[in-house]
């Protein structure tokens, strides 16, 4: 498995830096995470960083040295996420809790599986074509999938009606197995980019150039679009390719640093009190059942 990969994450005209992201790998799979914290929530920051290191250590466990299952590691860990940081804020005594977005995508074989929630997106590049695009779990992208919305929906059109860390169960949705070709490019971001870009911009930049050199273009087109009260931008973007080693974005040859079935990730940890290498078994035990649930119940409505 071979790809090149770059990532770019801007402060923007905000005080701090709420979004996060890494990638981590085997010589046969590669999981890529990007975070959103959410403003107008306490602690944006630490509910990004717990998603990643969440997915993150879930992973390293089970990547030997592929997932069995994409999709259902994908639900698993989004809803580990998510109970890591409810309880973050229950140790914490929080009134309010840190919440965040959430886009993860999983490549083994030839084929990609993502899941999203939240506005955070991951955009799929072909041959200068747009083939993917992940949707918002906005009330905006909702009416553009239906007709009809209520009046209290089209007045909150631009709200997320989910994420990580709200005290509802988060909506979430996978897509893939999806097959990779040479030369693909897929790119996660927060929508601290998309929201000042067009589609169509996102598109031109990364089918006309380098990961080196468009994702910088992307973000700095952001950042003079959005002005001093633009938000953070953050991308994480990866091409699929075929040459005998692959780059990070130091320009460092990384090939070789998963070897045997060894793991290597750019995701820091430690970074927050509560977690640590060994997660909380009956959360995530929680998290299967609830997803089992959903299978059965969407089940018995199709019989």
């Amino acid at each position: 498995m071979k790809f090149s990969v770059f990532q770019l994450s801007r402060i923007g005209g905000r005080a701090n830096n709420e979004d996060r992201m890494g990638y981590c790998y085997t010589q046969e799979s590669g999981l890529f995470v990007l975070a959103d914290g959410m403003g107008g929530h306490p602690e944006g920051e630490v509910a990004a960083q717990l998603a990643l290191e969440t997915v993150s250590a879930l992973y390293q466990k089970e990547a030997r040295p592929v997932i069995d299952d994409p999709a259902q590691f994908l639900s698993r860990a989004l809803l580990a996420a998510h109970h890591q940081i409810i309880r973050y804020a229950s140790q914490k005594g929080m009134l309010d809790t840190p919440r965040t977005t959430l886009v993860v995508a999983l490549l083994q074989g030839s084929s990609a599986t993502w899941i999203h929630c939240g506005d955070s997106r991951l955009y799929v590049v072909r041959d200068g074509e747009l083939l993917v695009r992940t949707r918002d779990h906005s009330f905006i992208e909702r009416e553009h999938e239906q007709a009809g919305l209520s009046k209290l929906e089209l007045l909150n059109r631009n709200i997320l009606f989910t994420c990580l860390g709200s005290p509802n169960k988060p909506v979430f949705d996978i897509a893939g197995p999806f097959p990779v070709l040479q030369g693909d490019k897929l790119m996660l971001c927060s929508d601290g980019l998309w929201s000042s870009l067009s589609d169509v911009e996102i598109v031109w930049q990364l089918a006309r150039q380098g990961l080196s050199e468009a994702v910088p273009e992307l973000v700095e087109e952001a950042l003079q679009v959005g002005g001093r009260s633009g938000d953070n931008v953050t991308v994480l973007a990866l091409e699929w390719e075929t040459p005998d080693t692959f780059k990070s974005t130091t320009g460092q040859a990384v090939a070789d640093s998963a070897v045997d079935g060894g793991f290597a990730s750019t995701i820091q940890t430690g970074s927050t009190d509560n977690l640590n290498d060994d997660l909380d078994e009956a959360m995530i035990e929680r998290s299967i059942a609830e997803i089992n649930e959903a299978i059965r119940r969407s089940a018995a409505k199709k019989i």
